[in-house]
Parts: structure tokens; C-alpha cells; sequence
């Protein structure tokens, strides 16, 4: 039996329970029940019944007995466990595991150690879970059964990953990937779910949300039930994420929606926490506060469980939103005894940061102190340095707000400082991580009030820099937050169009086998007439049947208006002749068509010769004998159909009857007809409506195309700008540690070659002066031709970005760095070769100055210094060109002495004093080098506690020359 079934395996015990009895029930009644457990657990719990009255009623050996009632134990302890009865649950898992152990029936003993395992991660007893779960696995290994264990490792897989996201991948990615790879659609929801986990982690939410509806749809598909509410539930967390709120209050309504129809506390419980926590984030806080606690009473059998602490977290963080202090801290507390008890290190940080936070609003700056030091130590001893930055800001808060003791071994100005300047050095040791720009502006301000300007300067463009960039990720999010949307509604508005497709065809075969049924064995002339799916052709098919069936001169069907106050002619013949359109209200006093309709029955008329018939018509034959009949399908009334003829007597017992089945025919028929017009009108209207739809998402992806590529270019020039930069050259920075990392790891090994990046600041001189003596207009000409000039010295493969005013940076990728000042010298003879063109015949001649420096800058320790950093010595670079009389280049390069401590403020602050040490070896042009030699032989030495640059404008260098340079 397997764990978890195909919605189309289900179907397929639902026909066999229907025609099965006796034993044959039995035998679909406990596998149905199995499968139904979360589909529909209230049937599931009803078969379950039903199986054990057959098992008591029947002769049934003592092993089937035993096997049936362990398996409807399951069923029923499962049931007991979604609907938040522990105790019970636990106790019907250990009678089965129990009985099945008797039985030596493997598989048995796996899906009730599931159950257990699932129960106490549910009370928070996370280590009883791994260990029933390893349970689990070691059965099913010992039957054989591949999905079991693939299914049990998946679940210790994703509980891992939350608690150690690192250990958690170095430990399953492999084993997920072979599980996904075996294509098992019940395994691959819950092995995705642990791929989700990751994205999550690493803040790829666009990720996890495609990730996240793999899994909604193979969990329903399988008949796991809650886990497709959980995956309902992270996609509303992850739109929330991406600051999409509306698209996260729609999945988190949708998954309350499907929590309510099962009526599981836990599933309704976690639906309302997150509903809780979208409508904070948008701004409706008496809302999202009464979804919060309604949260709490709903969780309260699972207080134990990791959902409980997050509803504490995020009640406790609301509150202090809304500035309920003492209640925020009351909710942390309780948090911080969870999280013990559960042991969960990231819970357990922002339990105590939090009651750091509610304590020092509360002026309790002491137990602030308290707290927010365990959160420090908390976060160093599971090595999570997010949190611990996170905790030392809380602790640079408390020493900014109240006058405390000092921390030991305090080296800044103030307690505060101390804590911001250890939080930005332990944001340095974190690949990517975007340091908070909070941080960098306390930061700023506490230099400034020291005294220390010029460290506070350099902050304070850090900090821009980190503003800028935190504004192009939110706007990357806001991007992905519109492509997952876009996508979505497009898969929705497909499906949707499927499904009315589907809908109006099975209607239509509704109707047809309907018919189909109804016109049973009452012969080929039934077959005929109900074959036509055309108004026009039914009346022409009924015409030739009366013919040939009555004795009828005259045919009419009147079809009832859409108000139903009156019946119209749709068809009339006489003698062969057609009839006019006549209409006839409902209400009419002696009209027997009328009459019919009103009563909804046959009526039959014999006139005698020459008496007076008031309904006849000026024109028409004079009638004798006839039939009305109304035509309905079901309580529906369609019209009313009649026959006449001149002959007395002409309709008796067996024509009525004829008539009667021509009547019912052709009701049908003409519904069918109806339905048939109706249902072709749908599809012209879902192919119109298709057509728009392409065309409109045709126009939305040339859109957001068109706006990507804008965002991403300079105006002017139509290079790439900065943006473009930090968004390509991540990949670049990560191929180059590769190559180096992969050199340290073999020591004998050479190193590598043509696998450098070289970062060039190209800055054109005296451009001020331009601008100032021709105008904006030529300087803009200058930058336009610019490119020109910097492509011809480039290759295709190197970024070329403009970086301000009139500096370029150029990124030689894949480069020797032994052919960087190769590079540097294009460059220079490419932009001072020939002059530029101003329009009216002005020609200008234009020099520039480079700038440059290679990453890694230390190849020995590739990861000492990030691409930034090697921006702003390349920067450095391009001063001392500046300051060396222009039209020039200068490079700066690592020797084996440098030193890796602040190595970036030690070179920035006096690169000349580093190279006179042999800490920095300082590649120039032939042109500086010159101008340089001068400076020495005509110039004073300068005071070496000054840097020269500073003093004398010029810069005598001193030279470690690289080749060529």
C-alpha cells in the first residue's frame, strides 16, 4: 500500500468500492480510507467504521484481522493528530506499531513511526522526531520500499534545514537531487520543500515561490493535504518578502480558505499567524493583532511547536509596533521559553534581541543589557553572524541611550562605537552581505561626535553606497515581485481557460450521453432527431417523422420567449406550405397552445364538422383532429408542439404515444441545440479572449524587457552603468576565487593564468575646462566619443561601464595581470592619439588619467580584499596619476610583505610611504615616472608622517617596476 497515492489511483478505488461487496469491500474499504485520510478525513474516518463492522461480521483470518485494524489505527490516530489530539493520536500510533511489529510487516512499522515522528515535532520534541524518523528509514530500507525511505530522509532533510541551513546542504543536496531525479511525484513535494528552505535562507524568494507552487500542486495531487496548505502559506511569506503584500494577503486568504475546510487546528492556526503578519506589514494593526492571538488560541494543543514560538515572535514584534511594551515583553519571554525547548538557535537570537529591544523601551536598561548580550553570545555560538550583527546593534542602542560601564578592552571614543565598529567588522567576514545602512549611519555619527571627521566621511559614502545598493535590491524584488506575479496570473488565467474549456465540453457530453441514455432502445428515429445540433434541422427531421408517423397535415413548434409571457412560432407547415410567424400570449383564454404550456400537459381536440373553432387562422385548412404538447426538459418549459389534422378521430391511443416520444425528442434536441449554440458562442469568446490575452503578455514582457535594458544604461553614452555592474560582476568575482581557491588547495600547482580581473579608472583631464570654455554640449561630445575610443582598446569579452561625470571603469576580465599595464597604455594612446571632433570644425586634444588595480589583490589570500575595495585602490591609483602631472598611469600591486590587517586604510591613506616599505610595489606610465624623477631631484623630501601627494601635489613614487612598465 502505498504511502501516498495519485489522485487518479483514488478514483480508481472509489469505482472498485462501488461495485465491490462482501470481502471484495473490505479489501477497497481500508485502502480508500488510507488515501483519504487528509483528502477528506471526515469519509476517511467513515470507511474506517465500516471496515471494522465488515471485519467483525466477516470470517476473517486472525493476521488480516490484525494488518486491517493496525492500518485503520493509522488512519485514526492520523486523523486525531490533525485535529490537534495528541495524547490520543500517540496512542493509537503505538498500538499500531505495536501490532504491526507482531506482524513483522515493515512497512507497517515505517508509516507508524512516521505518525510518531510527526506528533512530536508537532509538541516540539525536535530530537523524538529525527529519531522516529530514522525509525521510519531504517523499515522502509529493510522492505524495500524506495518512496518510504526517500520520503522519511526528505522530512529529516527540511528539518535540518531549519535549524542549520550550511550543514543542512552539505549534509542532503545530493541525496535530494537523486530523489528528485527517481521522479516520484509524493517524494519530490516534500524534497522540494527542502530546496525551499535553502532559497529562503539565502533571501531568494522569487526562487522559493516557484519552488513553492511545484509543491502546492504535487502535495494535492497526492493527497498531502497540510503540506500543501504549508506551501500555500511560504508562498504568501515569500511575496510578503518581496514586498508584494497584496499578492501575500491573497495566497495567505487562499491557504486560510483551505485550512477552515479541513478544520485542523494547526493548519488553521499557521494560516492566521501569517494572515497576522501581511496585515501588519500593511499597516491594518488592530487586524493583524486579532488574527495573531486568534492564532495563538488556535495553536494552543501544539504550544510546544516551532509554529507557536513564530506566532510569539511576530505578536511581540507587532506590540511593540503599537508601543505595548510591557505586552511585547511578556510575549518574548514565553518566546524565549519556547525557543529553549526547542532549541531552534535563530529562535533562540531573537528571543533575547527582541527582550533587548522591549526592555530598553521600557527603561529597564540593566536587564536590556542582560539580554541583549545573551542574544550576542547566542549568535556566536551557532556562528550566525546576521543575528550577531543584529544583537551588537542592540547593544550600540542601550550604551547610546543610558550612561553604562564600559565594555572591556574598549578602544573608540564611546561604548556605542565600539559595538557599531565590531558589528561592521564581523559584516565584512560575510561573502555578499550587504552591510545595514542603520549600521554605517550610526557609524558616521558616532566618528563625527568623536572628532574624527574624516572616518566619518568615509562611513558616510559607505553608507550611501549601501543605500544605493539596498534601493536596486528592493527594486530587484519589486521586479521579481511583478515577474512572479505576471507569471502566475498568466498560468491562472490558462488554467482558467482550460477549465471553462473543459467545462462547456463536458457539459456538452453531459448533455449528449444524457440524451444518449433517455433515447435508449426507442429506436433509430429518436437517434436521428436528437443527432441534430441545429435548431433548423430538428424541425426539418420532426416534419419528415409526423409525415411518416401521423396523419398530420399541419406541423407547428412554438418556443417560449425569454420572459416566458408568450409562446412565438418558430416553425409551421401546412400541406407543405410554410406557415407565418404568429405570437401567442400565455395568458391567451382559448388558445389550446397556450393552454398546454400553462398546464404543462398533452392536450387532445376533436372538433365536429362545420363547429366553430375560435383559434382557427384566416387562410388555414379546416381542422378536425389535435394534438398539443408542451416540450420540457425537465422542469424546464422549451415550447409547445402541435399537430392537425382534417380527418375526425385521426389521433388515438398509439398516436398519442407516437407523439408523445416525438414531443420528448424533440425537447431534447432542441435543448441540445440551445446548449450546442450556446457553448460555440463560449469558445468564439475564449479564443477572442486568448488572442487578447497573448497579445496583452506579449506587451508586458517587451515592457519589462524594454525598462531592465533602460535601467541598466547610461543615456548619454549607452554604456553600462553601475547597476549593470553589481549585477554581472558577482559571477565574474566567483570564477576568479575559484581559480585561485582550487591553486591553494594543490600548493605545487603554478598559478593561474589569464585568470585575473584588472579594474581600470579612466578619468579625462582638465575636464572642467572644457566644459567651462566650450560649453556642456562639447563636453558631451568628448564622453560620447569616449566609447569609441575605449572600445577600439578593448576586447568584446571586457565590461566597460560609465562611472560618473567624466570617469569610465573598465573591467578587463579573464587578464594577466602582467598585462595590465598594457592595457592601461591603449587605453592612454587611444583616448591622446587623435583629437576630438567639437562640431564647427573645433578640434580638441584630450588626455586622460588611469587608474588601475587587479583582484585579487594579494593572490596568495584571494579573499582579503572583495571587488569594491580593489575599485577604490584603483581609485587611489588614479590620484596619484592625477597628482603626477595627468596623461598618465598608475598601478598598484601586493608584495609579499604586505600586510593583510587594514590592509585598504593603510594603502589608501599613504600608498607611497607602503611602497617605500615594500608593502606595495606601484606600476607607472614612462610619462609619471619622468615627471616623478624630477620631483625628487628638484623638490625637498617631505615630512614622512604627511603623505607627499598632499603636500607637494606631485608624488615622487618609489618604484618596484613591474615588466614593461
Amino acid at each position: 500500500m502505498e504511502k501516498f497515492a495519485l489522485d487518479a489511483e483514488v478514483a480508481k478505488g472509489e469505482r472498485a468500492l462501488a461495485r465491490s461487496i462482501g470481502r471484495d469491500r473490505l479489501g477497497a474499504l481500508v485502502p480508500l480510507a488510507w488515501h483519504l485520510r487528509q483528502r477528506d478525513t471526515r469519509r476517511a474516518l467513515a470507511l474506517a467504521d465500516e471496515a471494522e463492522s465488515l471485519i467483525d461480521a466477516l470470517d476473517v483470518c486472525a493476521r488480516e484481522r490484525a494488518g486491517a485494524g493496525a492500518r485503520l489505527s493509522l488512519v485514526r490516530g492520523e486523523a486525531k493528530w490533525l485535529f490537534a489530539e495528541l495524547d490520543v493520536a500517540e496512542a493509537l500510533a503505538d498500538e499500531a506499531l505495536e501490532a504491526f511489529t507482531t506482524l513483522a510487516d515493515e512497512i507497517g512499522c515505517a508509516d507508524a513511526h512516521w505518525l510518531r515522528a510527526f506528533i512530536a515535532f508537532d509538541r516540539g520534541n525536535i530530537g523524538r522526531g529525527d529519531t522516529e524518523l530514522e525509525a521510519a528509514a531504517a523499515h522502509a530500507s529493510r522492505a524495500c520500499d524506495v518512496p518510504r525511505f526517500d520520503l522519511a530522509q526528505a522530512v529529516s532533510a527540511m528539518w535540518e534545514s531549519r535549524r542549520n541551513p550550511r550543514a543542512a546542504d552539505t549534509r542532503w543536496a545530493s541525496v535530494i537531487e537523486a530523489q528528485l531525479a527517481r521522479g516520484n511525484l509524493a517524494v519530490s513535494a516534500l524534497a522540494n520543500d527542502f530546496l525551499c528552505d535553502l532559497q529562503f535562507a539565502t533571501s531568494d524568494y522569487g526562487r522559493a515561490i516557484a519552488l513553492l507552487l511545484k509543491i502546492r500542486e504535487a502535495a494535492l495531487a497526492t493527497g498531502q493535504v497540510r503540506l500543501a496548505v504549508t506551501a500555500t502559506i511560504n508562498i504568501s511569506c515569500a511575496s510578503d518578502d518581496l514586498n508584494d503584500h497584496d499578492a501575500g494577503l491573497e495566497w495567505s486568504q487562499r491557504a486560510l480558505d483551505m485550512a477552515r475546510g479541513t478544520g485542523w487546528p494547526i493548519a488553521v492556526g499557521m494560516c492566521l499567524m501569517q494572515m497576522g503578519h501581511v496585515l501588519w506589514a500593511l499597516g491594518r494593526l488592530d487586524a493583524a493583532q486579532a488574527a495573531l492571538r486568534e492564532s495563538l488560541s488556535t495553536l494552543a494543543p501544539f504550544e510546544g511547536s516551532r509554529t507557536y514560538a513564530v506566532a510569539l515572535y511576530y505578536l511581540g514584534d507587532l506590540l511593540v509596533d503599537r508601543r505595548e511594551y510591557q505586552a511585547a515583553l511578556d510575549a518574548f519571554n514565553q518566546l524565549e521559553r519556547r525557543s529553549a525547548e526547542l532549541n531552534h538557535g535563530d529562535l533562540r537570537v531573537e528571543a533575547a534581541r527582541s527582550r533587548a529591544r522591549a526592555l530598553l523601551n521600557l527603561g529597564r536598561s540593566s536587564e536590556a543589557l542582560s539580554a541583549a548580550s545573551s542574544a550576542l553570545a547566542l549568535a556566536r555560538e551557532s556562528s550566525n553572524a546576521a543575528k550577531e550583527i543584529e544583537a551588537l546593534q542592540v547593544l550600540a542602542d542601550i550604551h547610546a541611550a543610558y550612561e553604562l560601564t564600559p565594555p572591556a578592552g574598549m578602544a573608540t571614543a564611546s561604548a556605542s562605537l565600539h559595538y557599531l565598529q565590531q558589528a561592521l567588522e564581523v559584516a565584512r567576514t560575510i561573502e555578499g552581505y550587504t552591510v545595514p545602512v542603520a549600521l554605517l549611519d550610526g557609524l558616521a555619527r558616532g566618528h563625527a561626535e568623536a572628532g574624527n571627521h574624516s572616518e566619518a566621511y568615509r562611513v558616510s559614502i559607505l553608507a550611501a553606497t549601501a543605500r544605493e545598493k539596498m534601493h536596486s535590491e528592493e527594486a530587484t524584488n519589486r521586479a521579481i515581485a511583478m515577474e512572479v506575479r505576471h507569471k502566475n496570473e498568466r498560468a491562472q488565467a490558462e488554467a482558467e481557460q482550460h477549465r471553462l474549456i473543459a467545462v462547456a465540453e463536458a457539459t456538452r457530453a453531459q448533455a449528449l450521453q444524457e440524451t444518449n441514455a433517455a433515447l435508449e432502445g426507442l429506436g433509430a428515429i429518436g437517434q436521428e432527431i436528437t443527432s441534430c445540433l441545429d435548431a433548423a434541422a430538428v424541425f426539418k427531421t420532426l416534419e419528415r417523422h409526423v409525415k411518416g408517423l401521423l396523419d398530420a397535415t399541419s406541423l407547428s413548434v412554438y418556443l417560449a420567449e425569454t420572459d416566458g409571457l408568450a409562446l412565438t412560432r418558430e416553425f409551421g407547415v401546412e400541406a407543405g406550405q410554410s406557415l407565418p410567424a404568429n405570437r401567442i400570449e400565455l395568458s391567451h383564454p382559448t388558445a389550446n397552445s397556450a393552454r398546454s404550456a400553462r398546464e404543462r400537459r398533452e392536450i387532445s381536440v376533436e372538433l365536429a364538422p362545420g363547429a366553430d373553432n375560435p383559434n382557427r387562422v384566416a387562410g388555414t385548412l379546416e381542422v378536425m383532429s389535435a394534438l398539443f404538447a408542451p416540450l420540457c426538459v425537465g422542469d424546464r418549459l422549451l415550447g409547445v408542439m402541435t399537430v392537425q389534422s382534417p380527418r375526425a378521430h385521426a389521433y388515438g391511443e398509439r398516436e398519442q404515444l407516437i407523439f408523445r416520444t416525438l414531443c420528448a425528442y424533440g425537447a431534447i434536441a432542441l435543448d441540445n441545440a440551445s446548449a450546442y449554440a450556446r457553448l460555440e458562442g463560449t469558445l468564439r469568446e475564449l479564443r477572442v479572449t486568448q488572442t487578447e490575452l497573448v497579445g496583452k503578455n506579449a506587451e508586458l514582457e517587451g515592457a519589462y524587457r524594454t525598462v531592465q535594458e533602460v535601467s541598466l544604461t547610461d543615456p548619454l553614452t549607452g554604456l553600462r552603468n553601475r547597476r549593470f555592474l553589481n549585477q554581472h560582476i558577482e559571477i565574474d568575482v566567483g570564477l576568479c576565487l575559484r581559480r585561485y581557491e582550487r591553486r591553494l588547495d594543490q600548493p605545487s600547482s603554478p598559478m593561474p593564468v589569464e585568470a585575473d580581473l584588472v579594474f581600470l579608472l579612466v578619468d579625462l583631464d582638465h575636464f572642467k575646462a572644457i566644459n567651462d570654455r566650450h560649453g556642456h554640449t562639447a563636453g558631451d561630445k568628448i564622453l560620447v566619443q569616449m566609447r569609441q575610443r575605449l572600445e577600439e582598446a578593448l576586447r568584446d569579452t571586457d565590461y566597460l561601464v560609465r562611472w560618473g561625470g567624466e570617469e569610465f571603469l573598465v573591467v578587463a576580465r579573464d587578464t594577466d595581470r602582467t598585462d595590465a599595464h598594457n592595457i592601461a597604455e591603449r587605453i592612454r594612446v587611444a583616448v591622446s592619439a587623435r583629437p576630438f571632433d567639437l562640431g564647427d570644425g573645433v578640434q580638441h586634444t584630450q588626455t586622460c588619467s588611469i587608474g588601475f588595480a587587479c583582484f585579487p589583490f594579494l593572490p596568495e589570500h584571494p579573499r582579503l580584499t572583495s571587488w569594491s575595495q580593489t575599485i577604490e585602490l584603483a581609485d587611489q591609483s588614479l590620484y596619484l596619476a592625477k597628482h603626477s602631472g595627468r596623461n598618465a598611469w598608475v598601478g598598484l600591486f601586493g608584495t609579499v610583505h604586505t600586510r593583510r590587517e587594514a590592509l585598504l586604510q593603510f594603502v589608501t591613506k599613504d600608498p607611497v610611504e607602503a611602497a617605500r616599505l615594500g608593502e606595495l610595489r606601484i606600476a607607472t606610465s614612462s610619462a609619471v615616472l619622468n615627471r616623478a624623477t624630477d620631483a625628487r631631484r628638484n623638490k625637498p623630501q617631505a615630512k614622512r608622517s604627511t603623505p607627499v601627494a598632499r603636500v607637494t601635489g606631485r608624488v615622487p613614487i618609489c618604484y618596484n617596476k613591474t615588466p614593461g612598465g
